[in-house]
């Protein structure tokens, strides 16, 4: 247990019942280790991460870091914005949804912890950004190459 991590579920006002429920359903594989990243628990596997728990306002998340490289045979993950390259979320909106999904969720970690145990990367892609005026008003575009 982290004790950062710690902190953040005992202080956590939303979601609070959620993020234990899907920390103790991740903690269920024994592969990964509880550290505290970008102010959110994240689970890694030898130092690697390979989930992360968060919320937002009208969702919390779990955020896989190389979902792109998941088989989503349920088709639940979700890619952030468009310029999210790698990682995927699944996404809730009520402790229902995760009871109901258990057995899924646990199958999409051990898919995650397998690729990472795999040394499999992604590919980046090299975002161009362009810019270019149009009625005197400056304008970007990002081109994925």
């Amino acid at each position: 247990m982290n004790l950062q991590a710690e902190q953040f579920f005992d202080k956590a006002k939303k979601w609070k019942e959620e993020f234990y429920l899907l920390r103790e359903i991740i903690s269920e594989n024994d592969s990964l280790e509880e550290d505290y990243k970008w102010m959110h628990p994240c689970y890694t596997l030898d130092g690697k991460n390979v989930v992360l728990i968060h919320g937002f306002k009208e969702y919390f998340a779990l955020l896989f870091h190389k979902g792109v490289l998941m088989k989503d045979h349920q088709n639940i993950l979700i890619q952030q914005t468009e310029n999210v390259q790698s990682a995927r979320q699944i996404r809730f909106k009520n402790i229902e949804e995760v009871e109901k999904q258990r057995a899924i969720i646990k199958k999409y970690i051990q898919e995650a912890v397998k690729i990472e145990q795999s040394g499999q990367k992604v590919e980046l892609k090299k975002l161009l950004n362009i810019l270019f005026l149009k009625n005197s008003k400056k304008l970007w575009m990002k081109i994925r190459l």
